[in-house]
Formats: structure tokens, C-alpha cells, sequence
């Protein structure tokens, strides 16, 4: 018997593409801080891009608390949910071109995130990367840390535990 011929890579890739697109697209408070993500391969590196609304402090100048807080749990929850949405995507379960923000699948809901200020973060471009520790049907733990000049020195890191989306019929059921 012949054996099916996998798809080309670029096809896969802009699949992919798409989709993360379109997580990254649901979170309109991302695109209002000027939060992106970089994705290469299955690593996804977040990007708070430097705009004068984000200090907190113009004396210094030092980045406001509350947007490096919200850059490193919109970097938890996009990786989650990255981590979730993908195998979906790959399985055809969504179909990439009719996915719109009212029917992108759910993200995780954070239940609690702490914050550890470990420096001034900078007027520049900061960068962050999430670790998953567990990830189960329901509930996630995630390590997060961010960096400006050097990622062997970060400004900022965070801890978070996320309740994870169920699927459409188990909410129907409760």
C-alpha cells in the first residue's frame, strides 16, 4: 500500500502562520500596548515594541509596572495557548482562512500571576520568553522572563498558573 505524501513544508508553514496570526490578532490589549510575538519553529519569543505611553515614570525614564506585568502574562497566554491551539490546527480540526475573533478558540484564563521586578526596565524594545512546567487538560504552570540588552540579564520574570480552554461540548454539559 502507498503511503501518503506529506505535505510541502512552505504549505505547512503558512498554515502555521495563519493561525498564529490569527491567536495573536484576539488580543486587542496586545496590539494597544504594541505587544507582538516572533515565532521560530515551536519557540515564540514576545516583543514589547518601545512607544513613549509605556513609561511609567518619565524621571527616570523607566517602563510602567503594569505593562511589563501585562508583556509578561500576554507572553504566558499566547504561548499556552500556542501549545494548545497547534495540535488542532495541525489535526484540521480548524479551518485556518474562516477563523475570525469571534470564533478563535478559547485562551487560557489565568487564575494567578506574580511578578518579579529584578531591574529598571529601560525606554527600549524588551523581549520575553515563557517556559510551560505542566501543562494538563486543565490546568497550566508557566515561568516567564524578559530582557532588554542582554536575555542573561532580565529585567523582569513571572510565574503563573492558567486554567486551560475545555472543549465546546464539556461547556455545554456544566
Amino acid at each position: 500500500m502507498a503511503r501518503a505524501r506529506p505535505e510541502p513544508m512552505h504549505v505547512v508553514k503558512q498554515r502555521r502562520d495563519a493561525a498564529f496570526t490569527a491567536l495573536v490578532d484576539g488580543i486587542p490589549y496586545a496590539q494597544f500596548l504594541g505587544i507582538s510575538l516572533e515565532r521560530r519553529g515551536d519557540e515564540l519569543t514576545g516583543v514589547l515594541n518601545f512607544d513613549d505611553k509605556l513609561i511609567g515614570n518619565p524621571f527616570l525614564p523607566a517602563l510602567h509596572g503594569g505593562v511589563i506585568s501585562a508583556f509578561l502574562e500576554t507572553t504566558a497566554i499566547l504561548t499556552l495557548a500556542w501549545q494548545h491551539f497547534l495540535p488542532m490546527v495541525e489535526a484540521g480540526d480548524i479551518e485556518i482562512e474562516a477563523l475570525t475573533l469571534e470564533n478563535i478558540p478559547s485562551f487560557p484564563k489565568t487564575i494567578d500571576f506574580t511578578v518579579d521586578y529584578l531591574r529598571t526596565g529601560l525606554p527600549r524594545d524588551a523581549y520575553a520568553r515563557a517556559w510551560v512546567g505542566r501543562s494538563g487538560r486543565r490546568y497550566a504552570t508557566i515561568r516567564v522572563e524578559a530582557w532588554q540588552d542582554s536575555r542573561s540579564k532580565p529585567f523582569a520574570q513571572g510565574t503563573g498558573h492558567f486554567l486551560m480552554p475545555q472543549p465546546k461540548d464539556s461547556e455545554t454539559a456544566s
